[in-house]
């Protein structure tokens, strides 16, 4: 067997979360299309000089795409995906890694551990889609605040989009997505104000799913799950940016 079908098994062989392009025309099968997402977190064009650290890396493809335009250094920790209870693992950031011929340093570590004196500060932290799993959010963006040098980068759930002022949606059980990991829904006022309470001196929204991308997603729910159009209408994704 040549080292290519050798390789081939070693992917297949990995649940894969992300979708990863390894080079030699293969890609990995993830169940997220994380280039299809680049747009819309407004990434940096050019990391060269800087340090960025990505928060819940997972399968490591932000970590090696900060990397690819150019990152001094990229820490990518994660504990939960890693080695948690989750389904998830780190081998398919290992084999992403080994593949790419990767420098990307890795750290398990879980967010609510976070400090300056256990991973050092960056000048870019990457906090993607992390948010609505944990169950203490606002101590949390303290931990993210404390190892953010210069910019944070957040995309996250969000929910109560037609409410005004800072509101959040919990989650109790597995009843969002069927997920007993997704606890809370907090809309784009309440981000805006956590990353100010937390220290945070500016804060963007970056991007946030419009209007008709939200009611597709809500007829689709309905007709695939039932679920009412009019709570799931409120419901979105948005990325936020935020400067010391």
């Amino acid at each position: 067997m040549n080292a290519a079908s050798l390789l081939q098994q070693e992917i297949e062989a990995v649940d894969w979360f992300h979708r990863i392009d390894l080079g030699n025309g293969m890609m990995t099968p993830g169940r997220v299309d994380c280039a299809s997402r680049l747009p819309g977190l407004g990434l940096p064009d050019d990391f060269h000089g800087l340090t960025v650290l990505d928060v819940g890396a997972w399968d490591g493809f932000f970590s090696f795409e900060a990397e690819r335009r150019g990152a001094r250094r990229v820490l990518a920790t994660d504990y939960f995906s890693w080695d948690g209870p989750g389904w998830g693992s780190k081998a398919g950031f290992e084999l992403a890694r080994r593949v790419l011929g990767s420098r990307v340093e890795d750290r398990e570590i879980d967010v609510m551990d976070l400090s300056a004196e256990a991973v050092g500060t960056f000048d870019v932290v990457l906090f993607l889609n992390v948010l609505y799993h944990l169950r203490h959010p606002l101590l949390a963006l303290e931990r993210i605040h404390s190892v953010t040098a210069d910019r944070l980068i957040l995309e996250t759930h969000v929910d109560l989009l037609d409410v005004d002022r800072p509101a959040m949606a919990f989650y109790p059980g597995a009843e969002m997505w069927d997920d007993p990991t997704t606890w809370w829904g907090p809309n784009v006022a309440l981000v805006q104000a956590m990353l100010t309470d937390v220290g945070f001196s500016t804060v963007e929204v970056h991007s946030q799913s419009s209007i008709e991308q939200r009611r597709a997603r809500a007829l689709y729910l309905k007709r695939i799950r039932g679920v009412p159009v009019e709570p799931t209408l409120q419901q979105g994704w948005a990325v936020f940016h935020a400067w010391r």
